[in-house]
């Protein structure tokens, strides 16, 4: 008896060991010696130069990958558009993120891009690059910062999403399960490359810059809704037009304004930008329907940049979307949809440029705030995604993960980066402490962030640097019944955001940081 006693013992043990490691494993910190701290301030107007670039990421050459995904569900058919099949003849696709599991992709209606724009005064030289994808993670930041900032002589290197919901699983959890990573390594570094690239081009492209900057706030309200109580949108568009100093052509554009790219919705299984792609098409080559010239475009390369979309913003299917030219309303979620849509976003811009001479700047001073910020995970079904290895993403102590925080004032305007779908309240000023909501106080993420920002024009930039999910106001937060606005089940948002403290940890590092940029000013 003895025997078996001392075996099972063993045994156990050795389990216990095992699940130890593999525990260790999983949540190792990634980069353990990694921490941002950057604070650099000219306030001497200095000349800017500015680079463009954008790079193609559209995943195509499929029958070159390895087989991760030959027990999926969803069985190939004749004719289907994509290399699904690899060499083998096995199914092998690339599983489209949002939505739900099980979305592999049949085709590309538009493609993918890395954008980048690169600015620099001589002494500091930031890159900001957009990717249409639903995310990047902190992690994955930082690996590319190894790699790109010492060789091409970047101080800082912002990397965004555009959040869109027809693009490869970047995250994990939009594989063919619940319990299957979709995320393809080969194509994850083929992004990588890409985002290096693209940060190369523009650098090399950089060449002495003017500035025009514009906010439209009211047109582009009728083409979003949210669909969470209360009603707070982060719907104003926001354009900083930069020009060719000595000739006075456009360069690039970028383009601010907070929806999810997900007009497609979820039916759709061709990969898309959505509707930046066609946004960005318009305002860089004009608006031509029926054979007709409407509007000039400004030339260059458009970079659209999401705002807060938490709440959250989105383009429902129920929400027709009027062609800005034929008077046809769009409801049913298809490519003519999001065509009408970034043709009417590019209409409101380019005919606000044209009337408007907004606020035009040369020379002028450069400020860059950036830190990292330890956030904790009280989300278990993320913790259990992380333990089963669905997100690759590591404790910078136990229950914690490293994110992050930035701001920069280039002359009159101003960006904030937030790493996740904030609410618009929290940045816009509206939040309310509702009936129902679990903690019963007050709202905590006051005064609201865009009050707080330098500048005239003040940009937002959501799932920057990182996606952690929703951020939302603590004094909204709703996982018990009885639920808030007489809603019959829990929101969405709680189920897909790090914790309650998520939001005023953030917004309390950040206001620190906008206060760096008004205490130290000469």
């Amino acid at each position: 008896m003895k025997k078996y006693t001392w075996a099972f013992l063993i045994i156990f043990s050795a389990f216990l060991l095992f699940l130890l490691a593999y525990t260790f494993f999983r949540f190792q910190d990634r980069h353990p010696d990694y921490h941002l701290n950057i604070s650099y301030k000219n306030f001497d107007e200095k000349e800017i130069l500015v680079g463009f670039s954008k790079v193609d990421i559209t995943p195509l050459n499929f029958d070159t990958w390895t087989d991760q995904n030959q027990n999926a569900r969803y069985e190939p058919k004749a004719g289907d558009s994509f290399h699904d099949l690899n060499k083998n003849g096995k199914f092998d696709p690339i599983w489209l993120a949002g939505f739900h599991q099980n979305r592999p992709a049949s085709g590309v209606n538009d493609p993918l891009w890395a954008r980048t724009m690169v600015i620099e005064n001589g002494e500091f030289r930031l890159a900001f690059c957009v990717i249409d994808m639903i995310s990047f993670g902190n992690d994955e930041v930082i690996s590319l910062r190894k790699r790109i900032l010492e060789e091409m002589g970047i101080d800082y290197l912002i990397v965004s999403s555009t959040h869109v919901h027809s693009s490869p699983d970047l995250m994990g959890m939009y594989g063919p399960s619940a319990y299957k990573r979709g995320v393809n390594p080969e194509y994850l570094e083929f992004v990588n490359e890409g985002i290096l690239k693209s940060v190369e081009l523009a650098t090399k492209e950089s060449r002495p810059a003017k500035f025009k900057a514009f906010k439209e706030e009211e047109k582009a309200k009728p083409l979003v809704g949210d669909t969470r109580d209360p009603q707070i949108f982060d719907a104003e568009l926001r354009i900083l037009q930069v020009l060719d100093k000595e000739n006075g052509l456009t360069l690039g554009t970028l383009l601010n304004w907070g929806n999810h790219p997900e007009t497609l919705w979820s039916n759709n299984t061709l990969i898309s930008s959505d509707f930046p792609h066609y946004f960005r098409k318009y305002v860089e080559e004009g608006i031509v329907w029926k054979d007709s010239l409407y509007l000039n475009g400004l030339g260059g390369i458009a970079i659209f940049a999401n705002g807060a979309l938490g709440g959250l913003m989105t383009t429902h299917p129920s929400i027709g979307i009027m062609h800005p030219y034929s008077g046809e309303i769009f409801e049913e979620a298809n490519d003519q949809k999001i065509d009408a849509q970034g043709m009417a976003l590019a209409k409101i811009v380019l005919e606000m440029i044209q009337v408007d001479d907004g606020i035009s700047f040369g020379n002028a001073g450069l400020q860059v705030e950036a830190r990292t910020v330890e956030l904790p995970l009280d989300n278990s079904l993320f913790w259990l995604g992380a333990w089963t290895g669905i997100f690759d993403r590591g404790f910078i102590k136990w229950g914690h993960i490293r994110s992050e925080l930035a701001a920069w004032q280039l002359g009159p305007v101003s960006f904030v980066h937030f790493p996740g779908e904030l609410y618009p309240e929290i940045l816009n000023g509206g939040i309310e402490a509702p009936d129902g909501a679990d903690f019963g106080i007050a709202p905590v993420e006051v005064p609201a962030i865009r009050s707080q920002m330098p500048g005239t024009i003040k940009f937002f930039n959501g799932m920057s640097n990182d996606m952690i999910g929703y951020i939302i106001p603590k004094s909204q937060w709703d996982e018990k019944a009885p639920f808030t606005y007489g809603l019959p089940d829990r929101p969405y948002g709680e189920i897909n955001s790090l914790g309650p403290e998520t939001a005023p940890i953030l917004h309390k590092n950040i206001l620190e940081i906008l206060n760096n940029f008004t205490s130290n000013k000469p």
